[in-house]
C-alpha cells in the first residue's frame, strides 16, 4: 500500500486525486472517485444557486462515506456564486477539504478556512506561487506541469521540472501532476517528491465520467499529439483536445475576436452541449497529452486499482533491476 502524508491527512486509500474538470466534476463523478479510494473534487462553478450546490453535497454524501473536496476557482474570469455562499454550505454540510485555484484566497477567506478547520489545498503552476500559498497557511500544494489539460500556467514548465522544484521549495506535502495516466506516472511524481498524483484526462475515459460515449471513443483514438493550446496570445493558456471547436476558438482569436466570446467557447453552453449530446466538434474539451495513454474505458475503481498495482510492481522491478554502484 502506498501511504504518504497526504493519504494520512486526507483519509484516502490511494495517493490519487481526481482533478477538477469544469462541467464534468459533478456530484456523481466526484462520489465515484471518492468511493474508489481517491480524492474527488467538486467543481463549484457548475452551481448557480445555494440550493443546487447544497443538493450536490448531499448527493455525494449519500453515495459515499469517503472524503471529498470542493474546488473554489478564484480566477476573475470565472463568474459564479459569491464564494461566501459556497463556504456557508460547506460549513453547514461538514465538508472538510477545500481546493483553491486561479488566484490565492483573500485574507477573509483564509480566516474562514482556519476557523472551520478546512484542510486547504492550493493548485498552482510555479514555485513562487507555491511558496506564497505555503507562507499564507496552505496545508498542501498541487503543482501541475505543462502536459496537463486545462490551464497550463505562464511558465510553460513540464512536470519533470516543476514538481521537484515545488517539492524542494516548500515543506508542506505536494500533489504532482501533468501527464499522469497510469502506474508509471504515479510512481514518477512520487519519485519527484510529490506525495500524491493528480489526474484528469485519464479519468475522462472511465465509465462514470459524464461524457457522451462519442467523446470517450474519440479520446481513445487520440494520441499524445492530439492536443493544442488555445487563448495563449490573449494572456491565457489552455491545453485542449484538438477538435473543430478548439480550432474555431483559435481562429476567432487570430481574427481579432474579443476575449469574452472566445472564453465562452471554452466554458460556455456549447461545451456542455457537446459533453451531453456527443457532437465531437461543437465545443472545447480540456485534455492533456496523457490522452495518448488511455486505451480502454474501465470504472474508476478498476482504473485506480490498476494504477496502484502497476506502481507497486514497478517499484519492485526497479529494485531488482538496478544495483547500486559500489566503489
Amino acid at each position: 500500500m502506498l501511504k504518504t502524508r497526504i493519504t494520512e491527512r486526507l483519509g484516502i486509500r490511494y495517493p490519487l486525486v481526481g482533478g477538477t474538470m469544469m462541467s464534468i466534476s459533478n456530484a456523481a463523478f466526484v462520489a465515484a472517485i471518492a468511493e474508489a479510494g481517491g480524492l474527488g473534487v467538486l467543481d463549484s462553478t457548475a452551481y448557480r444557486s445555494k440550493e443546487a450546490f447544497a443538493l450536490a453535497i448531499d448527493q455525494i454524501r449519500k453515495a459515499t462515506a469517503n472524503p471529498f473536496a470542493v474546488n473554489l476557482n478564484l480566477s476573475p474570469a470565472i463568474t459564479t456564486l459569491d464564494k461566501d455562499v459556497f463556504l456557508d454550505v460547506m460549513g453547514e454540510k461538514g465538508v472538510a477539504i477545500v481546493e483553491t485555484s486561479g488566484n490565492l484566497p483573500t485574507d477573509e477567506m483564509r480566516d474562514r478556512f482556519k476557523k472551520t478547520g478546512l484542510t486547504w489545498i492550493h493548485k498552482c503552476a510555479g514555485v513562487r506561487y507555491a511558496r506564497k500559498a505555503a507562507s499564507l497557511g496552505a496545508d498542501m500544494i498541487t503543482a501541475v506541469g505543462y502536459e496537463n489539460g486545462g490551464s497550463t500556467g505562464a511558465g510553460d514548465l513540464g512536470t519533470l521540472v516543476l514538481v521537484p522544484s515545488v517539492a524542494d521549495a516548500v515543506e508542506i506535502p505536494v500533489i504532482g501532476g501533468g501527464g499522469v495516466a497510469d502506474g508509471r506516472g504515479l510512481l514518477a511524481v512520487l519519485a519527484l517528491g510529490a506525495e500524491a498524483a493528480i489526474m484528469g484526462t485519464r479519468l475522462l475515459a472511465t465509465r462514470e465520467c459524464p461524457l457522451h460515449d462519442n467523446l470517450k471513443q474519440a479520446l481513445l483514438a487520440a494520441s499524445e499529439v492530439d492536443t493544442m493550446l488555445i487563448l495563449k496570445s490573449m494572456g491565457m493558456s489552455f491545453r485542449v483536445w484538438a477538435n473543430d471547436g478548439a480550432r474555431k476558438c483559435e481562429a476567432l482569436v487570430k481574427e481579432g475576436g474579443d476575449l469574452e466570446k472566445a472564453f465562452s467557447m471554452v466554458a460556455g453552453d456549447k461545451a456542455r452541449q457537446m459533453y451531453a449530446g456527443g457532437d465531437t466538434g461543437l465545443g472545447v474539451l480540456y485534455c492533456g497529452q496523457g490522452v495518448g495513454l488511455a486505451h480502454d474505458i474501465p470504472s474508476v475503481k478498476e482504473l485506480f486499482q490498476r494504477i496502484v498495482t502497476e506502481a507497486e510492481h514497478k517499484i519492485n522491478a526497479l529494485g531488482a533491476a538496478i544495483s547500486p554502484v559500489r566503489p
